[in-house]
């Protein structure tokens, strides 16, 4: 019998990395399922309270929509089978159901700032993890392997207490090959982009009419384009901009990536799309010094997905 491989999603960044890499491990029988958890966490999310994140059921919706687009084997995450291996880009919730099998930890994107929860979910094991944020990715353990992104990253993560062992430099799929983001038929040239948070919708103060005010102030007599995130209230989001930055351009859907390719300026707080503006070489304005931001972006080796894979057939055969 083949063995049989879960690929845990959520995000749609996260569930199509997930795919990718399934692409490479065609000899096994693969199943996906949208992220989930089980306890208390379980329950408030099939009560929906937790639709702020990967778990409410806009967001698996979503994931499932794309999966089964796909055809792909879905589970819905009650462990419909007993897996030889599971690959997830989180590891800030581990189910129970899934503790007991091999897993690879892939990683997402960029992560947030280490904030006093942080060092406080890192020195009381008995407080979750998710608490910090994915800044505290790769400390849970319950991993075999964990892919990241450069070797910035991986210093990074052995800072934080990770076991250098475990870590495996990949890059990451969606990242890999920035420059392929080049050719697209975005019909605007050389603005000044701002790729905005979620921060208000996951309860983060954040004062957006100063933060407006500033990006006017950035981007001199050039056009700004904002980008809104997924999550956001785009009609809210959308009347503070024509407030505050009258004129500009406002986009609630569209790919990001390609917006970043063609600007000649880009400004974002803890955003994973920072890491495609400096891969493309952009100015590159966020919560990071320029050479730290260099040392963290991904390696652009267009085989992320086929390296990862190569850890899971390690894992899984040795």
């Amino acid at each position: 019998m083949k063995k049989k491989v879960l690929f845990v999603c959520g995000s749609m960044n996260q569930t199509t990395q997930m795919h990718q890499i399934s692409g490479f491990l065609g000899e096994y029988d693969l199943w996906f399922t949208p992220f989930f958890s089980d306890g208390l966490l379980g329950a408030a999310a099939r009560n929906g309270l937790l639709e702020f994140t990967i778990m409410g059921r806009e967001r698996r919706g979503k994931a499932m929509e794309y999966l089964n687009s796909h055809e792909l084997q879905v589970e819905g995450g009650e462990g419909l089978h007993c897996y030889d291996l599971v690959v997830t880009c989180t590891d800030l919730i581990v189910p129970k159901v899934l503790k007991r099998t091999p897993t690879v930890l892939v990683q997402e994107g960029m992560t947030e700032p280490e904030t006093p929860l942080f060092h406080l979910t890192k020195n009381f094991r008995w407080m979750p993890r998710w608490l910090a944020g994915t800044a505290s990715t790769g400390m849970s353990g319950a991993y075999e392997k964990f892919c990241v992104a450069s070797e910035g990253y991986r210093d990074l993560f052995i800072r934080k207490g990770v076991d250098p062992e475990r870590l495996v430099v990949t890059s990451i799929p969606n990242f890999d090959d920035c420059a392929s983001y080049c050719q697209n038929d975005f019909p605007h040239r050389d603005y000044v982009l701002v790729c905005t948070s979620d921060n208000r919708e996951t309860f983060i103060y954040e004062n957006r009419r100063k933060n407006i005010l500033k990006y006017r102030e950035m981007a001199g007599g050039s056009k700004l384009i904002f980008k809104l995130h997924p999550n956001e209230q785009a009609e809210r989001a959308a009347e503070e901009i024509e407030r505050y930055a009258p004129g500009s351009l406002v986009y609630s859907e569209g790919v990001a990536e390609e917006m970043i390719a063609n600007s000649r300026m880009m400004i974002a707080q803890f955003s994973s799309t920072v890491l495609v503006a400096s891969a493309l070489g952009k100015e590159v304005h966020c919560g990071l010094e320029r050479e730290e931001l260099r040392r963290l972006t991904p390696l652009q080796n267009r085989s992320a997905a086929r390296n990862i894979a190569d850890v899971c057939r390690e894992v899984l055969d040795g």
